[in-house]
């Protein structure tokens, strides 16, 4: 079959789409234009949630919600409860983990999203029933409906979905740990799963080349119309496997088949079986537009795609340039919203980088960028936020967590109603991310110190810097022993390398899947931290005392000053 005859109707989608979605979006519209109303409300129905929890009980939520006014609620929230960062609530989810019910919110989480943390321990995200219905439910609707009003062709081909894993392992207690994506898609309704264009087993291959070989096989095959994933450097990704199978592809397609050559296991290649059949003539299509392009770019494959979505703020921006070009012209690259592990936020409705916050279902503070180490500064109300301005939010969400320190800048944009729409700036300092591995500076000065205990290399001075166009880590040592070879410090970087794998989760799983490439390792001259200290001080004319350099940063200024210190 012909890519122009892979067609179908959109009208159930988009019907069931339009009713299930649109219902919900006229109630974000409603509660977005009261935001100090839908926050009350919102809180109330969270503490009301968790009052008879153990956290409830010990941070006195009943009497928190005795309060006769929003301002009195919201102060008496912060009087109770302690603005956290994961550490605070990890003993509470081992708790849950081993089978407890009732610590952080009623019942038990239904999964746990897993992420990377400040420590080797990962972060366990628990998902209740509620934020599981009211988050990847109603507002996933939402979802889905905004694509139909972006673009009403979106449905007429099929979905590529690039989630995560859905089932990772499992507590003690049994409940699954995993990707909640994955979860979700596993689980979305029969009509969407139709659309796509893999069954989601896909996710459960190990190799990455394998993962991404099936995935764009099976995607190319098929008259892709929407493809949907977080971070743009998976797509890059992707394009590179394209670019290096691309003839194996075609001789699949020709045959109905998955290649031999990529390591798939015999039960996923099972689950493929039902979408794959001999395909001859769109196997000729292929081999027409290499040979006429040479190169065989998504514009060419997909020439009908309507609308893709990822990440396009913060760090990510690197990747777009890579990707200029590739799409169908017309096609709508849209923002993939401000969201994590821990709170999907909210969703980007149109053509801009800005997330549409859920008053009705989180409730959120935010500090100003400016003081956020400062503990006595004062946290804003949603309604209190002024366009331009940089702040940190803090969430507390039906999932257990309480003013939750997201350890992000984001920046406040123009309303949806009247509700403040924000967008990602960075992660504040001491964590980097260059395509969403969040790599902590403690793991990265534990990384080194164990590397160079193991290897019994000791150093003066070390620091680390994120190279986006390369998407990569610069790391620069001054070795004790001045003797130390170029060849001995690459080693000992890729020590480094291996232990950081060992202690954040997300970055091993974005060096194995190529997303993010081996660091480089780079000498300094002899008393390097001085020298490069009073430059920076010459440059920015900087008070000596408020010099506070991080030993792992994302900052040009610095970067380049620290290149001029290094002997290769």
């Amino acid at each position: 079959m012909k890519l122009s005859q892979d067609k179908h109707s959109a009208f159930v989608p988009n019907f069931l789409l339009g009713a299930a979605g649109g219902i919900q979006y006229l109630k974000l519209k409603s509660a977005s234009s009261n935001p100090r109303k839908s926050q009350e409300k919102c809180l109330r129905a969270i503490l009301n949630y968790g009052k008879d929890t153990v956290y409830g009980k010990q941070h006195n939520f009943s009497h928190i919600l005795e309060a006769k006014t929003a301002g009195e609620l919201f102060a008496r929230y912060q009087e109770q409860v302690k603005a956290s960062d994961y550490e605070d609530f990890r003993p509470y989810v081992t708790r849950m983990k081993n089978g407890e019910t009732d610590i952080l919110f009623q019942g038990k989480p239904v999964l746990y999203a897993t992420t990377s943390g400040s420590t080797g321990e990962p972060k366990w995200i628990p998902i209740s029933e509620a934020y599981l219905k009211n988050i990847y439910g109603k507002m996933n609707k939402v979802w889905l409906f905004n694509f139909i009003k972006n673009r009403p062709k979106v449905y007429e081909g099929y979905i590529v979905s690039i989630v995560g894993k859905q089932i990772e392992g499992y507590t003690p207690d049994g409940t699954i740990y995993g990707s909640v994506s994955g979860f979700t898609q596993k689980n979305c309704p029969g009509f969407v799963k139709k659309l796509y264009v893999s069954p989601s087993e896909v996710f459960d291959i190990e190799d990455y080349t394998a993962r991404n070989y099936v995935i764009m096989r099976m995607g190319i095959e098929r008259n892709t119309t929407l493809v949907v994933t977080a971070n743009p450097s998976t797509m890059v990704e992707m394009q590179k496997n394209v670019d290096y199978w691309y003839d194996e592809y075609v001789k699949d397609i020709e045959n109905g088949t998955i290649s031999d050559k990529v390591d798939v296991p015999e039960e996923v290649r099972k689950a493929c079986a039902p979408y794959l059949k001999p395909n001859p003539e769109r196997a000729e299509e292929l081999r027409e537009l290499k040979k006429q392009y040479g190169q065989v770019l998504p514009k060419h494959y997909w020439p009908n795609l309507q609308l893709l979505t990822t990440w396009k703020c913060g760090n990510t921006r690197i990747y777009l340039d890579k990707l200029e070009g590739s799409f169908p012209e017309g096609m709508l690259h849209q923002e993939f919203a401000y969201f994590s592990s821990e709170c999907r936020a909210g969703l980007v409705l149109d053509d801009s980088i800005e997330t549409v916050l859920f008053p009705h279902f989180h409730y959120y503070e935010f500090k100003k960028a400016a003081e956020f180490d400062d503990p006595e500064a004062p946290f804003y109300q949603l309604d209190e936020l002024v366009e331009g301005e940089q702040y940190c939010p803090f969430v507390t969400t039906f999932s257990g967590l309480y003013r939750y320190n997201m350890n992000d800048i984001v920046e406040a944009a123009s309303p949806f109603g009247k509700t403040p729409r924000i967008h990602m700036v960075q992660k504040v300092n001491g964590i980097v991310t260059i395509t969403g591995e969040k790599l902590y500076e403690g793991q990265f000065i534990n990384a080194v110190n164990q590397a160079s205990e193991a290897m019994g290399l000791k150093l003066n001075y070390f620091t680390g810097y994120a190279d986006l166009a390369e998407s990569r880590y610069d790391f620069y040592y001054e070795f004790e022993d001045a003797t130390v070879s170029a060849e001995q410090a690459g080693i000992f970087t890729a020590q480094v390398d291996e232990n950081l794998k060992k202690s954040n989760m997300e970055y091993k799983a974005k060096r194995d899947s190529f997303r993010l490439h081996s660091p480089v390792a780079h000498r300094l001259v002899p008393n390097s931290f001085a020298q490069f200290k009073a430059y920076i001080l010459e440059q920015t004319k900087q008070d000596a005392s408020r010099f506070k350099p991080n030993v792992l940063a994302q900052d040009e200024l610095k970067h380049d000053a620290i290149k001029r210190f290094a002997i290769d």
